[in-house]
């Protein structure tokens, strides 16, 4: 699929105390995260683009394959439409074996997927798994196999349904790295539904907020999450993703990661050098001065200038957006600070970055 090829998604549903209402247009390769908070819409936006809810005046489009069109009177039933589907829970056959619940999967696309059956295992880490009976399986494991399945379906499309939210923390430790690789190797576009911050930071690209039924924000997933204006549901735990590069080693066991605008300091890392790592940073982990410290315990002291100030829904406290080069970062301080640092925008200052998440 070409990388110029755009989703476009036109759909509104109107339920007796609910109406999803959104008009989108996504990019034709990567991971988008459809993100909200539970009976925000995304679940309902998901299923719409597989054709399992009918928006009536709805249009929905895969570049020039228009899958849904009711002003022209097209309407494809999920079953003609060229997509995969990935539930919260895996929905295996539990009379199949691995094996047999994938080859299941390349019947349904015709033996049409560009990838073979080795491959797809291969690629999931569940070539060892294939005689097995999904009863026998871990939950990440059966999760796995139904990603696999979907994915010899040879779709256009992947539809994920919060596939982890019926695991633990440990599985899900298990599954996102395969999830990962998927995000490298893919060429079709993936909507992802989470409601899990950390899993939409380490896995999208773009990011969609919902909230009760309308797009609040969307775009690429570093810009969206730098925003100052989101509504109050979306700042409260405000923080922004750097991609960076391994860059060096240092000799007392720290790694320097390089991005636009600037490098941070974190435990040594184990990946090779020049291996591209993101990182979290929570406004709440980031405190300014107009002056850089002469000393101090926080390692990571950048430059940077103000680029905005805005309200947060707690009394007393702002969220600053800082711009260092290219990079966006923010920072939550009280609104005494700002007035006491004369902070507006224009203004240089140092931020100090007290923690980083490495999302790995």
């Amino acid at each position: 699929m070409s990388t110029d090829t755009f989703l476009h998604a036109r759909f509104r549903i109107e339920r007796r105390d609910f109406c999803l209402d959104v008009d989108l247009t996504l990019p034709g390769r990567g991971i988008t995260a459809l993100f909200g908070h539970s009976g925000s819409g995304k679940t309902t936006c998901l299923r719409a683009m597989a054709g399992l809810e009918h928006a009536p005046g709805g249009r929905f489009a895969l570049g020039d394959e228009v899958w849904q069109d009711d002003a022209r009177g097209v309407f494809l039933p999920t079953h003609r439409r060229p997509l995969g589907y990935v539930f919260q829970e895996a929905s295996l056959f539990p009379h199949l074996s691995v094996r047999r619940n994938m080859e299941f999967g390349q019947k349904r696309g015709g033996g049409s997927a560009s990838v073979s059956l080795a491959t797809v295992a291969e690629l999931l880490g569940i070539a060892h798994l294939l005689d097995r009976r999904p009863a026998s399986l871990s939950g990440g494991e059966r999760q796995r196999v139904a990603i696999a399945r979907a994915l010899l379906t040879a779709p256009r499309l992947l539809l994920m349904d919060e596939p982890l939210a019926a695991l633990d923390l440990k599985r899900k430790q298990e599954i996102l790295p395969y999830l990962e690789r998927l995000h490298d190797e893919l060429s079709i576009p993936v909507i992802y539904v989470s409601h899990a911050p950390d899993e939409v930071a380490r896995l999208a690209d773009h990011l969609v907020l919902l909230d009760n039924g309308r797009v609040v924000a969307s775009g690429p997933l570093m810009e969206t999450l730098a925003r100052t204006d989101l509504p109050p549901a979306f700042t409260d735990d405000a923080g922004v993703v750097l991609e960076t590069t391994l860059a060096r080693h240092e000799a007392d066991h720290l790694s320097r990661l390089e991005f636009p605008g600037g490098a941070i300091l974190v435990s040594q890392r184990p990946e090779a050098l020049g291996s591209r790592l993101r990182c979290r940073i929570h406004a709440r982990d980031v405190s300014l001065t107009r002056h850089r410290p002469l000393s101090s315990s926080i390692l990571n002291i950048l430059p940077a200038t103000v680029a905005a100030i805005a309200a947060t829904d707690t009394p007393g406290q702002v969220l600053v957006q800082l711009r260092m080069g290219e990079t966006a970062l923010l920072a939550r301080i009280t609104e005494r600070s700002r007035r006491e640092l004369l902070l507006e925008p224009g203004q240089p200052v140092w931020v100090q970055i007290k923690a980083v998440a490495l999302l790995a």
